[in-house]
């Protein structure tokens, strides 16, 4: 069996930075065994697995190198402009997922596409700082002095975490195991640390697991980011900011973010600029 797939880089307007995945649009019936050890076997921080698609609407199943996900920001983007620039779907497209369903608006000639993610859910404020220094490789007092660390879903849940400094971010470094445990405390799926400054917002993921320890672009934790800042009325939110990320690993890469308030709640949207950089087949 020969199943057909895509190379795709996102959050970027340039082939070979942002975060890089690996879309099968027709995945033929595999069974989740296989679509696993694809997903291994690629190596990317994300596979995704179209199961379903016609009109605007498709359904598919995202997988990191060790576990399925509910939901995930630069696979929804990736997917969604391989889908519509050749023709699967049309845009705007609903993308079913665990999570739910997600609105994908792309535009192929300019090579730009954009998601609203769910509503936003905040979660509790998590107090250890001497538990997240530990796990960044920073002190209590590389934290930022006034601002918790607090976990926000909008389909995943990050642990916000921010600290004093852009300089302070640059020399941040991940301890995986406790890394680990704050995640289990905090109830966070990752660390998603970030620093504001005069350029703007950048960012840092560093994960629990050896899979992914740190990514190059983070959608499903720059939407919260986002609610995050807009809540507290920081780097011009609500509004529209971009977020850098993926510096520390040579995939420079770029989040738009825009939050408005949406009743009692907000409307999150997050774009990039995506590049499908080649092509190929599993052969099974």
């Amino acid at each position: 069996m020969e199943i057909a797939f895509r190379i795709v880089d996102v959050f970027t307007e340039r082939p070979l930075a942002g975060n890089q995945l690996c879309v099968v649009p027709e995945p033929r019936g595999l069974d989740d065994a296989t679509m696993q050890a694809l997903a291994v076997e690629i190596g990317f921080s994300e596979t995704t697995f179209v199961t379903e698609a016609g009109g605007d609407r498709y359904a598919m199943r995202i997988f990191t190198p060790d576990r399925e996900l509910p939901f995930a920001g630069h696979p929804t983007l990736g997917t969604g402009f391989v889908m519509v620039s050749e023709g699967y779907v049309t845009s705007p497209a609903t993308q079913v997922i665990r999570a739910g369903e997600i609105m994908v608006e792309v535009d192929a000639e300019a090579g730009f596409a954009w998601m609203t993610q769910l509503a936003p859910q905040f979660g509790p404020e998590f107090g250890d700082r001497d538990l997240l220094a530990r796990a960044t490789g920073l002190t209590p007092e590389d934290l930022h002095p006034d601002l918790p660390a607090q976990v926000v879903s909008t389909g995943l849940p990050p642990l916000i975490v921010p600290v004093r400094d852009l300089a302070t971010l640059r020399r941040a470094t991940l301890d995986r195991p406790v890394a680990a445990e704050a995640c289990e405390r905090s109830g966070g799926d990752e660390l998603y640390l970030f620093a504001v400054h005069d350029g703007g917002v950048t960012a840092r993921f560093f994960g629990p697991t050896e899979s992914i320890r740190e990514d190059a672009a983070t959608g499903s934790a720059a939407g919260p980011l986002g609610a995050y800042l807009a809540y507290r009325g920081l780097a011009g939110m609500p509004g529209k900011v971009v977020i850098a990320q993926g510096e520390q690993i040579g995939r420079p890469s770029f989040l738009h973010v825009e939050v408005a308030r949406d009743g009692d709640g907000w409307l999150v949207r997050v774009g990039g600029g995506v590049r499908v950089i080649g092509t190929g087949t599993f052969k099974l």
